[in-house]
């Protein structure tokens, strides 16, 4: 038996991303394909009106409208088969995400997006019970049973988004040791003055090693991502000329750098 083509669509004002969101499901998944990508809300109502679609990734700021008008209109369509809606954007305050859950989509993901997160995620939103509709409306579950994802799981993505484009491989001990820093800074500034004395120990703690241990895993850390040569990623992703090439931050710089970017975009 043939294996069903999920069709997914697109709607993101960069045309570049969106020709790589295709790309990449294109090579990745028989199962799942980019049927159609769009720039603006109204050519992709007029797409999603005539046909029939999977799931739809949107971002919030797209032009002739935005992101929360498509949903608006897609809800108004009376779609006998009503797709399920991801919101990937860069827009990261906790009103934009309410008002996405409470307008019923299945996922909220910052950017930058690794395609390959995204792609589990649309795989999980098409293994939910389809959603019901009556008199043209759609009944929308509470956000819980919708699989938005909670904040926590959020910040989780958030900080593997950065990891990954500052070349931090997931398989060291040190990538979990500095996730779990960067979270508790985020969680409570301060500790970031008291980074041998309290948070080092609360890591080892958790992970059941020691202190020294978990200082030397995140320097490792630290250091593979310098040592891979990604040191333009590092500067681009904090908007300035942070680090050259011979320079190294510290456990506690670097810590705080990026809890720093998170805590300013609302994390």
């Amino acid at each position: 038996m043939e294996k069903k083509i999920s069709k997914i669509v697109v709607v993101d004002s960069s045309e570049s991303y969106n020709q790589r969101l295709k790309d990449y499901f294109l090579e990745s998944r028989a199962n799942l394909r980019v049927v159609a990508t769009f720039t603006n809300v109204v050519d992709a109502i007029d797409y999603i009106s005539d046909n029939e679609v999977d799931v739809i990734v949107c971002d919030i700021i797209i032009p002739n409208a935005d992101g929360f008008d498509l949903i608006s209109e897609i809800k108004s369509l009376g779609l006998e088969h009503t797709p399920k809606i991801i919101v990937a954007t860069a827009m990261a305050g906790e009103n934009f995400i309410q008002k996405a859950c409470n307008m019923g989509v299945s996922y909220y993901m910052l950017k930058p997006i690794n395609f390959e997160l995204l792609e589990d995620r649309i795989t999980e939103v098409l293994s939910e019970p389809a959603i019901a509709i009556t008199g043209g409306a759609n009944i929308l579950p509470n956000a819980s049973t919708i699989g938005v994802r909670p904040k926590a799981k959020m910040l989780d993505e958030k900080i593997t988004n950065i990891f990954i484009t500052v070349g931090i491989p997931a398989h060291i001990k040190g990538y979990q040791f500095l996730r779990e820093a960067i979270k508790m800074a985020i969680d409570t500034p301060d500790i970031i003055n008291s980074i041998t004395k309290k948070l080092y120990p609360s890591i080892a703690g958790k992970f059941d090693t020691s202190a020294s241990k978990v200082e030397r895993a995140i320097r490792h850390a630290i250091e593979v991502a310098w040592n891979r040569g990604k040191i333009e990623n590092i500067n681009n992703l904090f908007g300035i000329r942070v680090y050259g090439n011979n320079e190294k931050p510290t456990n506690g710089e670097f810590i705080a750098l990026v809890a720093d970017k998170m805590l300013i975009e609302g994390a």
